[in-house]
């Protein structure tokens, strides 16, 4: 009996044996599985640098002389007493002299755009563009082709 007990206790020993066995040999393929993927996998490619594009001057990036004074230059006659005088001041600059309404004149530094004259008045940014006097918006200077307009109702010509 003695050797039964032996026996069964040497048997149920080397059954545990075995499945021990059997596990490791499972991990053992089953990161032989997972290292051969890993290596199976293509090396990543490096990026290729983009080239960075040359900047070509463009007319927003170029550097424009200013507009010339010459044109606006001298007195322009509104309606009901309105006028305005443009005298040069700095290159690009002019200094305008106005009766702009009945009860309102004044003196205002004013810049000379491709667009027109830019000034401020009354704490709003201005144009003076050059128009005819149509646009003026004034049935007294419509027959006019030489003049500067603020807005509609505000506008001086040439006589």
């Amino acid at each position: 009996m003695r050797w039964a007990m032996i026996g069964l206790g040497l048997s149920v020993a080397l059954a545990g044996c075995g499945a021990n066995e059997r596990r490791s040999e499972g991990a053992a393929t089953q990161a032989a599985i997972e290292n051969s993927a890993e290596t199976d996998l293509p090396a990543p490619r490096s990026p290729t640098p983009t080239p960075t594009p040359t900047p070509t001057p463009t007319p927003s990036t170029t550097a424009t002389p200013p507009a010339d004074a010459t044109r606006y230059r001298g007195r322009w006659t509104g309606v009901e007493g309105t006028y305005l005088v443009v005298s040069d001041s700095t290159p690009g600059a002019v200094q305008l002299e106005m009766q702009y309404d009945l009860d309102n004149k004044g003196s205002f530094p004013g810049t000379v755009t491709p667009e027109g004259i830019r000034f401020e008045r009354g704490g709003e940014t201005l144009l003076l563009r050059p128009s005819d006097g149509a646009a003026t918006g004034l049935k007294w200077l419509a027959d006019k082709r030489d003049c500067l307009t603020v807005a509609s109702g505000e506008g001086y010509c040439r006589d």
